[in-house]
């Protein structure tokens, strides 16, 4: 009982932090495209990037982030091994 551990280490912090840059640079990828007179339509809207790269980046992001939070740390199998015995 004396050995409280947090239940993340500071290496799932690090890939939170990644995976949280991988959605923001899927947001900023799928911004603009929108013109300067709003009766005027823009096709620019329909980029790939937009419709395809964006998406893709934003999932992969939060998919690496599911596996941040899902990674145990390699030093929590022993102690758990020798709290059982």
């Amino acid at each position: 009982m004396d050995n409280k551990q947090f239940p993340f280490q500071r290496q799932n912090y690090i890939l939170l932090l990644i995976g949280i840059g991988i959605i923001l640079l899927g947001f900023f990828l799928m911004s603009g495209g929108g013109s300067e007179d709003p009766n005027e339509f823009s096709e620019a809207i329909f980029s790939f990037r937009r419709i395809t790269l964006a998406p893709i980046v934003v999932l992969a992001g939060y998919g690496f982030v599911m596996y941040a939070i899902m990674k145990k740390p390699k030093g929590n199998e022993n102690n758990e091994a020798s709290k059982d015995a």
